[in-house]
């Protein structure tokens, strides 16, 4: 099933929810969700004094795309502050995090699974 179709929404429609696995104060508001690949659309929320410590760095097998739109945090692997108006991209495997939100942050965030390129399928 593809993600659902929506015309423009208030994203104060959509309830913030405790992330998984839980870290105190880091919620989500899952915008689309396509359950047969997996590809979300979300808004990840870091309270103030958020830490992602516990998770350690992250790494995953998804494409991340990440563009922040309030606030900041720090990123403790990298010893960088990232703040509203940063984005990134993460391809599948890339290291990142942990993270300390003191003053909070709000980011909108795309993940998603990508098929092979004709090049990756002769290897």
């Amino acid at each position: 099933m593809a993600k659902p179709e929506f015309e423009f929404t208030p994203v104060s429609s959509v309830d913030f929810a405790p992330c998984n696995p839980h870290i105190e104060g880091l919620s989500e508001a899952i915008l689309a969700r396509d359950s047969d690949n997996d590809s979300v659309t979300r808004i990840l929320k870091f309270e103030p004094g958020t830490d992602t410590s516990p998770n350690g760095v992250l790494t995953h097998d998804f494409w991340e795309e990440v563009f922040i739109f309030e606030g900041s945090f720090v990123d403790q692997r990298l010893g960088r502050t990232f703040k509203a108006g940063d984005w990134a991209t993460r391809p599948p495997g890339m290291e990142h995090g942990p993270w300390v939100s003191e003053n909070g942050a709000k980011m909108f965030e795309v993940r998603y699974y990508t098929e092979p390129t004709p090049a990756e399928r002769s290897n």
